[in-house]
């Protein structure tokens, strides 16, 4: 064990990854706001080198303390990371492939570099190597500096027309498509420069009885999800059998959940298909503990079975949660929910600790949370079908 955490010491386990994750929520709040003022590319690349950077330092730490306090940062960069990303692929890409990108995309190579973990950590035993291995790939990033492009849109929004304009053109020309001799007219953007909208504030998810039963329940719905897909991603070393291939195994589900969270969001209305996943994960991970302890390959698959519904369910959660919420207030509705999703999962390393005390302990309690938030699901609106709500008008009715 690194640093004797044993024993009198042991809470500082769960206590390292929680920290990880506090990291990850002051991330997710700053890196929004960072990209909007400095641009997508610069804190994408800045946030990058703090991940590797960080990483990179861990390997020399001396204390449980420092090792800590390195990760709570690289935690800070990592989300940064993901999230501009996020922002900037969705930017620049046509319509067509924005879809696949944001919702398979990104998820699928997520999967892909979690499947790789466990197979790094197989076959370098040393933790301090293991963290050299994690920083490697980071290095392979610093060409695509030259690659990918800042967002137009952020330009144009900034009204540094001449970058966008060269970006574009250098786009087109990539592709083969001719572009007008202008492309804007300076003129008339400066004219049609969008007038301040009304700003949205926190209270205003909370305005009237409707949008303030849907954003609680929102609330509730990421807060679990999120304790359910970290504490089965976490609990993984608990299960029987070879703790490298359960982690891979843990992995490789999230694909297949991925892909059919995104058929399920093109055919089927939003309410079943969440709450569908939700019964499935929380009623298969509430079965565990009535099998038998000689039947180890019986119970690992049920925690899959239970990790696939879960994960299908988070997946779909984002997109429901933008079609709930009218223009105003959607980035601030996203916010808060990730935020809660956040919360869940710093405490979910605590959730799989009570597993130290029963061993189904963590089980019982994420199933039955997880089915709770699957009947809750039921009230909210349906908002599949429906075009995107503009105003507080629009929003649609919460079901009693």
């Amino acid at each position: 064990a690194l640093w004797n955490l044993v024993c009198e010491d042991d809470w500082k386990a769960p206590l390292t990854t929680s920290l990880f994750f506090v990291g990850v929520l002051i991330g997710s709040f700053i890196s929004g706001q960072l990209s909007d003022r400095f641009g997508r590319k610069n804190i994408l690349f800045l946030t990058m080198a703090v991940q590797t950077g960080f990483s990179f330092v861990q390997i020399f730490s001396t204390s449980w303390e420092m090792f800590t306090v390195l990760f709570l940062i690289v935690g800070m960069g990592q989300i940064s990371n993901y999230v501009v990303a996020f922002i900037l692929g969705t930017e620049i890409l046509g319509k067509s492939v924005r879809i696949i990108f944001s919702t398979l995309g990104v998820c699928i190579f997520f999967a892909i570099g979690y499947m790789l973990l466990p197979l790094f950590a197989y076959f370098i035993r040393d933790w301090r190597m293991l963290l050299l291995a994690l920083t490697v790939p980071g290095l392979f990033c610093v060409p695509l500096w030259w690659i990918i492009p800042e967002s137009p849109r952020w330009l144009i929004s900034q009204g540094r027309y001449k970058e966008a304009e060269a970006i574009i053109r250098k786009a087109a020309k990539m592709n083969g498509v001719s572009v007008p001799a202008e492309l804007f007219n300076t003129m008339e953007m400066q004219d049609s420069k969008p007038q301040q909208q009304q700003k949205a504030i926190l209270l205003d998810l909370f305005r009237t009885r409707n949008i303030a039963t849907i954003t609680i329940m929102s609330l509730l719905l990421w807060f679990f999800t999120s304790i359910g897909y970290f504490g089965l991603s976490l609990s993984t070393p608990n299960w029987h059998g070879n703790a490298f291939l359960n982690c891979f195994l843990s992995a490789v589900i999230e694909v297949p959940a991925y892909v059919i969270a995104w058929l399920l969001l093109r055919s089927l209305p939003r309410r079943y298909s969440l709450s569908g996943t939700l019964f499935l994960g929380g009623g298969v991970v509430l079965f565990i503990q009535l099998v038998p302890a000689d039947f180890n390959v019986l119970s690992v698959c049920l925690v899959m079975l239970g990790k696939f519904g879960i994960t299908a369910a988070f997946s779909m959660l984002y997109v429901y949660n933008v079609e709930l919420y009218p223009t105003l207030v959607r980035n601030m509705a996203v916010g808060a929910t990730s935020t809660a999703s956040r919360l869940g999962s710093i405490i979910a390393p605590y959730f799989v600790y009570l597993g130290a005390y029963d061993r189904y302990l963590p089980y019982i309690l994420m199933g039955s949370l997880t089915v709770l938030i699957g009947i809750l699901t039921l009230f909210l609106p349906e908002s599949y079908g429906s075009p995107l709500p503009e105003s507080f008008e629009q929003m649609l009715k919460v079901k009693w």
